[in-house]
């Protein structure tokens, strides 16, 4: 059986913390944070990305290229080194590495390295994308970031999903709210007007544009396999410049056959559940980097989530505990208007003190495909509300009525022709079916208590900036 690609005797820092291989010797590859000089030896601190930690490196005076190379060094150089795993006298340390060779990949001028031995402000670090993974902080969101994207599949996988791959580019709009980016190419013909954007023009031969959720798509596969998840990039042109919003940011969309409201809402509340608790398994480090230096009660914060019974009351509830609340907020309340954030925060924060669900939202602010209730004037629509962050994941049954879903497109003035193969789904073995969507870099905010969503996505792509 295949095993994996042997690294012979290199090892990543997480594996020498991990594994203590002590009086053998290794090679690790990595870039150096600091160098301090004594009589006989350097201490070099490197990094690999690996983990948290830093590696100290014990470089005596006897190595070759000591007066070189190692008193040459600075921070941001890449190195190779190779040496012996030893027991570490310092305090706060169970080995270091004594340094038996070293080797440069890559020099650092120090006078115009940005990433100096000193704290960065986020706002600096953002406008320097390409260099801020080699922080602390941004690292350690990194490994955040991966570790619950693996957790995410896990948690799917371990409960009969099938994972399906939805378009990026598409020619329906879900949402049905006209914030989408309009996807344009050369014409498919050779025509000397190179501005004719007709329709018999376009390159997919009707208008498309990128996609702002996988839903309507994964319908399709869960009305066949029965559960079936999608996880990947959407895109919103709302020219909205906060520190909650982007353009281009991740969702989790599962979609389930045979499900309710109910079934659905408990989903989410296990697979939010089951998140927390594999981050904090899995990112003890990295979490308390957060806990230690952005919130100190970050690590109560989850725990709590994990003990609580998730809290559920419908959109009319939850107006009329806001009307009476005596509070004034920036956005007027009323029935009939969108719950915002300072809305859902002071519910979830200062009325339960625990995340909520809301349920059964007026239809006029709520998309088609939403099922109608039996008032006529509510859908069967659920919004999960976490505090320090408002709404986290948002969901619905479908509407799985043809009578009904073709009723509600028309008020909506939608083209029934461009939702052909929707409709479709409710002529031919129709059942009721649900779903939500969890935005990603939302959820991340909520496990780091990261202020701004721009520093939890490798690449922000926010109104007026797409670097890299």
């Amino acid at each position: 059986m295949y095993r994996g690609f042997p690294l012979m005797s290199r090892y990543s820092i997480k594996d020498i913390f991990a594994q203590k291989p002590l009086r053998k010797k290794v090679e690790i590859r990595g870039w150096l944070k600091t160098r301090r000089d004594s009589k006989d030896f350097s201490f070099l601190e490197i990094n690999d990305g690996s983990c948290l930690a830093n590696l100290q490196i014990i470089a005596p005076s006897d190595l070759k290229n000591y007066t070189e190379i190692v008193l040459r060094l600075h921070t941001g150089c890449s190195l190779l080194i190779r040496g012996i795993v030893n027991e570490s006298p310092a305090k706060g340390q169970e080995v270091e590495l004594l340094a038996e060779e070293l080797v440069v990949y890559g020099w650092s001028d120090p006078d115009n390295y940005p990433l100096q031995k000193k704290r960065h402000s986020f706002e600096f670090l953002r406008s320097i994308a390409h260099l801020r993974p080699r922080t602390n902080s941004i690292g350690a969101i990194a490994r955040i970031r991966s570790s619950l994207s693996f957790g995410v599949h896990k948690f799917f996988q371990e409960q009969g999903f099938i994972h399906v791959h939805t378009p990026i580019i598409t020619t329906s709009d879900c949402e049905g709210a006209g914030e989408i980016f309009k996807v344009t190419a050369p014409p498919k013909t050779n025509k000397d007007d190179l501005d004719d954007l007709s329709p018999d023009n376009e390159f997919f031969g009707k208008p498309a544009s990128l996609t702002v959720s996988g839903q309507l798509q994964a319908e399709v596969y869960a009305l066949a396999l029965g559960r079936v998840y999608t996880f990947g990039p959407t895109f919103r042109a709302e020219n909205s410049n906060t520190s909650r919003h982007l353009a281009e940011f991740w969702m989790v969309e599962p979609e389930i056959a045979f499900c309710d409201l109910v079934e659905n809402r408990n989903l989410a509340e296990s697979f939010l559940k089951y998140l927390i608790q594999y981050v904090l398994e899995h990112n003890q480090q990295d979490l308390q980097l957060f806990a230690n230096f952005i919130d100190k009660e970050l690590l109560k914060k989850l725990a709590a989530v994990l003990k609580s019974s998730f809290t559920h009351i419908t959109y009319t509830e939850a107006i009329s505990i806001l009307a009476k609340s005596g509070k004034v907020f920036d956005f007027p309340l009323r029935w009939g208007a969108d719950l915002q954030a300072e809305h859902e925060r002071y519910l979830c924060e200062e009325v339960f003190a625990n995340p909520v669900f809301v349920t059964d939202y007026p239809k006029e602010i709520k998309p088609f495909y939403m099922r109608l209730n039996d008032d006529g004037e509510t859908v069967a629509a659920m919004d999960l509300l976490l505090p320090g962050i408002g709404e986290i994941i948002g969901g619905s049954q479908r509407e799985e009525r043809y009578d009904f879903l073709v009723s509600r497109m028309k008020e909506l003035n939608l083209d029934l022709d461009d939702y052909n193969w929707y409709l479709d789904l409710r002529s031919f073995g129709t059942v009721p079916h649900s779903g939500f969507g969890l935005g990603f870099e939302r959820f991340l905010q909520f496990v780091t208590s990261m202020n701004n969503i721009r520093d939890v996505i490798p690449f922000p792509r926010t109104p007026g900036s797409a670097p890299y």
